[in-house]
């Protein structure tokens, strides 16, 4: 497999994740205050995962011409 498709599998996978991580962040503030301690540990998985893909975006635009 190339670099170009591994990368778009990796972004694939990670963009799922990321809205999996979004909806889980919805769903907490949903249900406050109830499991209001939670906040920092899904709001950083939120916020890696999505930087974690804008990054591998970019990796895949400077390889693709």
């Amino acid at each position: 497999m190339s670099d170009i498709e591994t990368l778009k599998a990796e972004i694939k996978k990670l963009s799922t994740q990321a809205v999996q991580a979004k909806m889980d962040l919805h769903d907490l503030s949903e249900e406050l205050p109830t499991n209001w301690q939670a906040i920092p540990e899904v709001a950083k998985k939120c916020f890696d995962l999505h930087a974690r893909l804008d990054e591998a975006r970019k990796s895949l635009k400077s390889l693709v011409p």
